[in-house]
């Protein structure tokens, strides 16, 4: 086996050269994917000793985070033969851009942006960090909490606008943006009553004690989770929580849960109302102000997002 992995490295190597001073490369296509399954089945032992050994493969070594990303980039491993299809392209506008009078410094090929959209505005996190920061700005409440929402997306609509604490089981490093407030705390042990009149908590009550956070094991943890949710929010304040929906109740373990519907309504009976259900369905696009009483949302692994405010007593 190390015989054969050895051959299949040298070949490799090769392959590497050809493609780079632009030689036949679709013939080898083949050769190289035998090459990947001869490392799969050999763990890399064999490939890990050469590399340390030997001088030449020791410069491969020693930047095998870049050579792998190159690799990757190019479409070489794992093979992707869209990628690999325009690695001549690549090298055209490379050559071009040096006979042009460009000086090249470092190479760093990124091809898949050729047939990339502009960005992309759908799924989960887009429509629902950018529809409940629209929600809050219009509300205009009087203090804004969160809970384990993602900072990168919607932590930072809002900030944008206003100010904004946080409150998650993980530490946050400094944002140095005065906007945003942060508290570490455990949302299944004990929170202040009536702590806020507007609170969301966006793809998150659906981790709530399953431990991949560091938080406690606790099956019941997204219901207790949900009952201090409720509990921070003063009368008649806006409760703003999104998760993944589906056809039935589910537990992934220990990535997140998905829950029916209409489960939700179980979790703390009596003490919220419903104002609002948007949703984004298995395609990523968004479906707004939806009653949940009719049958027709059948998605497998959706995005319910509500608004509730809650009761006085």
């Amino acid at each position: 086996m190390f015989t054969l992995t050895f051959n299949y490295y040298k070949m490799f190597i090769k392959l590497l050269r050809e493609i780079c001073y632009g030689n036949e490369m679709k013939s080898h296509l083949k050769n190289i994917s035998i090459f990947v399954r001869a490392l799969w089945y050999s763990n890399f032992v064999f490939l890990k000793f050469i590399l340390k050994k030997f001088l030449f493969f020791r410069v491969i070594h020693q930047n095998f985070w870049s050579l792998n990303r190159e690799l990757n980039q190019l479409g070489l491993f794992p093979i992707q033969l869209k990628r690999i299809k325009l690695i001549p392209r690549f090298f055209r506008e490379k050559r071009l851009f040096s006979l042009n009078g460009g000086q090249i410094t470092h190479s760093y090929p990124i091809i898949t942006d050729y047939f990339d959209s502009a960005g992309t505005a759908s799924g989960h996190y887009f429509h629902q960090d950018l529809l409940v920061a629209q929600y809050i700005f219009t509300d205009n409440p009087k203090y804004h909490v969160d809970v384990g929402s993602r900072i990168d997306g919607f932590i930072a609509h809002v900030a944008s606008f206003r100010e904004v604490e946080v409150l998650d089981i993980r530490e946050l490093n400094k944002t140095n943006h005065s906007n945003i407030k942060f508290k570490q705390l455990d949302l299944m042990s004990e929170v202040p009553e009536n702590y806020t009149d507007s609170l969301s908590c966006l793809h998150t009550i659906e981790h709530f004690g399953l431990g991949r956070y560091g938080d406690p094991i606790d099956p019941k943890g997204y219901i207790k989770g949900f009952n201090n949710l409720v509990k921070m929010v003063s009368p008649r304040g806006k409760l703003y929580i999104s998760f993944p929906i589906g056809k039935f109740n589910e537990v992934h373990f220990n990535a997140h849960r998905v829950f029916h519907p209409t489960d939700i309504f179980l979790w703390a009976p009596g003490r919220i109302n419903l104002i609002n259900f948007d949703y984004v369905d298995d395609l990523g696009e968004l479906h707004r102000n939806k009653a949940l009483e009719i049958n027709d949302i059948s998605v497998n692994y959706g995005c319910g997002i509500y608004t509730f405010q809650k009761l006085t007593r």
